[in-house]
């Protein structure tokens, strides 16, 4: 999984709440939704190389209710369970000690929204979104200070003149200094 995916699944056997849980949950995290619509297939995905960070369970799934679910994969990720209200008392007592938020059905967008904030997923993304965003700047300023050192070494530039060189080939040329520092090293390091 990379940075700038987070993976959130969605199981219910209902299109219709599929696709409204969806939007809810891209609308606040903006992150990668898979959706199915049995146990099953959420055990298939949970036991596989990918753990979504977040699994929303929708009861009652088809081939069982979904709080024995909800229990299981609570231990390794967030679980938001939705139910009816006349249960929703009664499940949330008995998952209390998972950590396993219960929405009674029906409810909100909002008071869905909120209980995705609970999760932590939604700034969880924005902490990866951030961090990839600065990792990759990081690396273009490596491969800036590379090429600087290349114009030194071969062009005896001084460090201020290869900086120079490269904001001005960049600005002259509309690319960036990036797409600059490539082709110098490209040149000279052969």
């Amino acid at each position: 999984m990379t940075g700038a995916d987070m993976n959130i699944l969605i199981v219910s056997q209902y299109d219709e709440n599929i696709n409204n849980l969806e939007q809810l949950v891209k609308t606040e995290t903006g992150g990668k939704v898979v959706t199915v619509s049995s146990g099953n297939e959420a055990r298939r995905i949970i036991s596989g190389d990918t753990q979504p960070e977040l699994v929303i369970i929708n009861t009652p799934l088809p081939d069982e209710f979904g709080q024995e679910l909800s229990v299981m994969i609570a231990e390794t990720t967030n679980v938001i369970l939705i139910c009816r209200n006349e249960i929703a008392e009664d499940i949330s007592q008995s998952t209390a000690d998972s950590g396993i938020i219960v929405v009674s059905r029906p409810f909100s967008n909002e008071v869905f929204k909120d209980a995705v904030r609970k999760t932590g997923c939604s700034e969880m993304y924005g902490i990866k979104r951030e961090s990839a965003g600065i990792l990759t700047k990081i690396d273009e300023m490596r491969l800036i200070n590379r090429a600087k050192c290349t114009l030194i070494e071969y062009l005896k530039f001084t460090e201020p003149q290869a900086h120079r060189y490269i904001e001005k080939q960049a600005m002259n040329n509309r690319q960036t200094r990036r797409e600059v520092a490539e082709k110098i090293i490209k040149t000279y390091k052969k």
